[in-house]
């Protein structure tokens, strides 16, 4: 499994260990990364996902993760969010026909 966020996209960065000396050295900077199970209205199930904290602050303040993502562009999404976010699309569909 990849150190990616499945909500954002978000991945290592990588840049520089800088010295008081001015030696620079490579390395890595890491997402940080939680596994939380999130809840979805609109299917009425709970989804167990690997999201960044930052993402974890988004969907609370967009209101939840049906909104966060009916908002976010397929681009950035993981193909398991993709799925969800059709099958989002599809109930939502169905409970404003009905």
């Amino acid at each position: 499994m990849s150190r990616m966020c499945e909500l954002t996209g978000k991945g290592v960065m990588s840049g520089n260990n800088v010295s008081h000396a001015n030696n620079k050295t490579r390395r890595k900077f890491l997402p940080n990364l939680c596994r939380v199970t999130l809840m979805s209205e609109a299917t009425g199930m709970s989804y167990r996902l690997r999201v960044s904290a930052a993402a974890l602050r988004s969907v609370e303040h967009r209101g939840g993760l049906d909104a966060f993502l009916l908002k976010s562009g397929e681009r950035d999404l993981s193909p398991r969010a993709r799925l969800l976010r059709k099958e989002i699309i599809k109930k939502t569909a169905e409970q404003a026909a009905a």
